[in-house]
């Protein structure tokens, strides 16, 4: 293999077997509320299109590109390994993602479950404003770009023009202590801009601008149905919320890839491979030490054949024993 081969099949991106393979940010809990939440629009008949803005390596776009229903599209904007638009953003890139985002990774992840790729905007989600997409178009959109407070402030307007009425919107990080521009630009528009809140986990917020006592309702209805799990209500400001918390412990685990039986067939190789190499090198070392405690036993008795070994002997066994006691304390002394 040449050098410039061996180089690409290194920088190749491993293809995941399943979707925890996939890094990211993207817990259980959630992918269970967004599987919830884009099933239960489908079993009411709605239809529209898809968003992600931030996808990272494409952990959460691969579950919601599993619900593209025909004649939806689904539309993915990160900047993945393009420059980033001001300073701001390009320290925020730097310091989180630029060693392992690319393009090509999310790609080969979001192919590895699903038969073809989104629609991809490499830009900034600032590119989707100003009537870039369909107002009022999409059934679900998940903000996940920059965590910056002017930067998420503009996506959520987006989102807010091209939801449907009873859209959902999804926004990370809103609670975390190094994103308090998230923070700031969710509540922001929960007070000033219509957003209401439908339900919190600890580390998204799902909302509408449309009515979420529906779809709040039967989160409630679900109380004492998922393990591990607890689903509370309470008021902020007269906006009602549901609070889901609690571990992901016996969560269904998500479909495998299309790759899955080919690595894990490969992953058994491997282990059955270093097995039998683990039991040739204790072999080898068991003969090495049978060698080499067969070589010390022969050179013990060469040593006892000299002739000079053999004649002390001789006359250590003829000699009295009184004088052969005698000489050896002579020796001593």
């Amino acid at each position: 293999m040449t050098d410039a081969a061996l180089s690409a099949d290194q920088q190749r991106p491993a293809e995941p077997a399943v979707l925890d393979d996939v890094p990211g940010w993207f817990w259980d809990q959630d992918r269970h509320l967004f599987a919830w939440f884009l099933g239960r629009q489908e079993k009411a008949g709605s239809s529209g299109d898809l968003m992600e803005m931030g996808a990272y390596l494409g952990r959460s776009a691969i579950v919601i590109g599993s619900h593209l229903q025909p004649g939806e599209t689904f539309t993915v904007c990160d900047l993945f390994d393009s420059d980033a638009p001001d300073d701001e953003n390009a320290a925020e890139m730097d310091m989180s993602y630029r060693r392992t985002l690319t393009r090509t990774a999310f790609e080969t992840n979001y192919l590895a479950f699903n038969e073809r790729l989104p629609e991809i905007v490499q830009a900034p989600t600032s590119t989707l404003a100003g009537g870039r997409v369909a107002p009022g178009a999409f059934r679900f959109i998940h903000i996940d770009a920059s965590h910056l407070y002017e930067h998420v402030a503009e996506d959520i307007q987006v989102a807010r023009t091209a939801l449907a009425p009873d859209g959902v919107v999804v926004l990370d990080d809103y609670r975390s202590a190094h994103t308090p521009g998230v923070a700031a630009a969710t509540w922001e528009a929960v007070f000033n801009h219509g957003l209401r809140p439908i339900v919190l986990t600890d580390s998204k917020f799902y909302g509408t601008w449309g009515d979420p006592e529906p779809a709040q309702l039967d989160l409630l209805a679900r109380r004492g149905t998922l393990p591990h799990c607890d689903i509370t209500s309470e008021s902020v400001d007269g906006h009602r919320l549901v609070r889901i918390s609690g571990s992901d412990a016996g969560a269904e685990p998500f479909r495998v890839s299309r790759h899955h039986a080919r690595l894990a067939a490969e992953a058994e190789r491997r282990a059955a491979e270093q097995v039998a190499e683990e039991a040739f090198r204790t072999a080898e070392h068991d003969r090495d030490a049978a060698d080499r405690d067969l070589a010390d036993r022969r050179a013990r008795a060469a040593e006892r054949r000299r002739p000079a070994n053999v004649a002390k002997r001789a006359v250590g066994d003829l000699l009295p024993p009184v004088v052969t006691s005698a000489i050896r304390r002579a020796r001593r002394g």
